[in-house]
């Protein structure tokens, strides 16, 4: 698997192999471009793709768990209109889940954490804003964006949370750093479903069921009403894969909270 600084080590490599050769014969312009494409490409592929664990180790899976296990997650809540949906389906079908808050919607809506935490759901850490320039933050602004909305929540429900998923799931040194100073765990996922795009409710229930195995991580949203409906179809299917769900923490054997 690529690693950052594995690729930028190579790339210096590379790089300097480059200047030798210039300084001894004639390097075209356009090899250096085509050298600087590629490390951007693969830099930016990198920081976009949670699964590849790319600037730093996140919890994507746990495939070795004996039980028959899987995690549902929900990122951006809690939301008024379809959180409290969600957790009538999860209720009726008895599962477990666990729930990304962006800390700025916990602070507007504290009885929908409790209510979540009463039901035996486990709660993680979001960010505080969910800006959509947050990899773009300094590790000074994303550990006190963590800090803030763990001060929230330990307010509201009062827990120390300790699992963090990155808004968009963007990761890069800056975020890395961040979580190394508060001690949160990244938690990333298997299987992402997109159903904040267009495509239907079909394709995102096939996009999520398709060689659905225990250890798997799904990604879903509690923002709207196709993810509700999307829910219920999986609730349903789960029983036939011999599938449970859980929060993240137990399948993945780590601790949610302080």
């Amino acid at each position: 698997m690529l690693r950052f600084y594995t690729i930028n080590a190579l790339a210096l490599v590379v790089f300097f192999g480059l200047l030798l050769a210039g300084f001894f014969g004639n390097v075209p312009a356009w090899l250096y471009s085509l050298f600087i494409f590629i490390w951007v490409v693969i830099t930016a592929i990198g920081s976009f793709q949670i699964k590849w664990n790319y600037h730093l180790q996140s919890f994507n899976h746990n495939y070795k768990i004996s039980e028959n296990y899987i995690s549902i997650t929900f990122d951006d809540g809690p939301n008024t209109e379809f959180t409290p949906k969600v957790l009538s389906l999860l209720k009726e079908y008895n599962a477990k889940a666990t729930f990304f808050l962006i800390g700025k919607n916990a602070e507007k809506h504290p009885e929908i954490v409790r209510q979540i935490i009463e039901d035996g759901h486990t709660i993680g850490n979001h960010s505080y804003s969910h800006s959509k320039n947050f990899g773009f933050f300094s590790s000074r602004k994303v550990t006190a964006e963590l800090k803030k909305t763990n001060s929230i929540l330990r307010e509201i429900a009062g827990k120390e949370l300790k699992l963090f998923r990155p808004p968009y799931g963007v990761t890069n040194p800056n975020i890395k750093k961040a979580i190394k100073c508060t001690g949160h765990f990244s938690i990333g996922w298997s299987k992402r479903s997109f159903d904040t795009t267009n495509i239907s409710e079909e394709k995102i229930l096939k996009r999520i069921t398709s060689n659905l195995k225990k250890g798997d991580i799904i990604l879903l949203h509690d923002t709207s009403t196709k993810t509700v409906a999307v829910l219920e179809q999986l609730l349903l299917t789960l029983p036939s894969h011999k599938l449970q769900s859980v929060p993240v923490d137990r399948l993945l054997e780590i601790e949610g909270y302080a």
